[in-house]
């Protein structure tokens, strides 16, 4: 007997308000699966999941598939699922296209086929790119440490973006403390979220109420530590948030897979959580955990305890000539490493 995937009411699914007034679903689906699924399927994935009551969509030009969502967005309308107005819809400008921002915009709306998007990010903070697919001791010899000025030229046509009504709202993607106390005095608009890794067993506290105390609403991405990750970002003693015992624990307790309760403890956390996945009875699930049966205050606290500082996206690829390792892009002594 086929499981009923009614749709769900989407005003049960709770939202944050965001500092221009506009406010995003709590929950999204993330679409970077190139490295294991084609265009089409998580096109396909993103029709179902409108469908089925999903309102956030979170894309990228470097996932290579805008014009196949593109293709299933316009369905959605022509097909009378969701009108355009009830999507937020992200875009992200790559790497190499720090110094060509709105021409990198326009591009991706073209793709999305859309006049407009809900938010659009700065994917990493400094220039440095890698081919599609690369391994993880690839390297770009162009690669170079963050630069203050760089960074503040990329924004500033972030921002024009946001005059030219390309785009609702600008936001920032990978960051650190360090980082952003160079950069945040200097904008004329400041970022309305920061898409970073949040997961049980990593959960970046110092930057997440760094972001909440400027008013940045923190994303969380790889919800559930991501176990079909690229190759390249898989090293020895990374965690598995999904077989950590107190997960289980409070899985067994609620009678649902492991990955739902990661779901449930982003929400409860209080960041905007954007799993991937192309399997509609996953991403069903995934929705309605944002606001079915929610953790209670013990389960929060011993999730909580699953911390352990395990980075999953190391970003080595983006290294520059002279880094000692990973770790220097990511400024751990809260200073910018150059």
């Amino acid at each position: 007997m086929e499981k009923d995937y009614s749709p769900i009411n989407t005003n049960s699914v709770p939202v944050k308000r965001l500092k221009t007034g506009d406010e995003i679903p709590v929950i999204g689906l993330g679409t970077f699966g190139s490295d294991r699924f084609t265009s089409e399927q998580i096109a396909n994935a993103v029709k179902e999941a409108i469908s089925i009551g999903y309102r956030h969509i979170d894309c990228a030009e470097v996932y290579g598939n805008e014009k196949e969502i593109g293709k299933a967005l316009k369905e959605v309308f022509d097909e009378g699922i969701c009108k355009r107005e009830e999507l937020f819809i992200t875009g992200k400008v790559w790497n190499n296209r720090h110094g060509e921002v709105v021409l990198a915009c326009q591009e991706s709306l073209d793709n999305l086929q859309l006049d407009y998007l809900d938010m659009y990010l700065v994917h990493w903070p400094f220039p440095n790119y890698h081919a599609p697919g690369c391994d993880g001791d690839s390297r770009n010899p162009d690669s170079k440490p963050f630069s203050v000025q760089e960074f503040l030229d990329t924004w500033k046509q972030m921002e024009s973006l946001v005059a030219t009504q390309k785009v609702k709202n600008i936001g920032t993607s990978n960051m650190t403390v360090a980082k952003f106390e160079k950069v945040l005095p200097l904008m004329k608009i400041l970022p309305a979220v920061n898409e970073m890794e949040i997961h049980p067993c990593f959960q970046q506290r110092e930057l997440f109420e760094y972001c909440l105390k400027k008013g940045i609403q923190p994303i969380g991405y790889m919800p559930i530590g991501s176990p079909n990750r690229p190759l390249r970002d898989k090293a020895e003693g990374d965690s598995i948030d999904i077989e950590m015992p107190q997960i289980k624990a409070v899985a067994e307790k609620h009678g649902v897979h492991p990955a739902v309760i990661c779901i449930k403890w982003a929400i409860k956390n209080g960041h905007i959580t954007i799993p991937f996945s192309t399997n509609k009875d996953k991403f069903y699930n995934n929705l309605k955990a944002s606001f079915d049966n929610p953790l209670t205050d013990d389960e929060y606290a011993s999730i909580n305890t699953c911390e352990c500082g395990s980075r999953l996206v190391k970003g080595q690829v983006f290294l520059w000539e002279g880094a000692n390792d990973w770790k220097d892009l990511w400024d751990e002594n809260g200073v910018i490493v150059s």
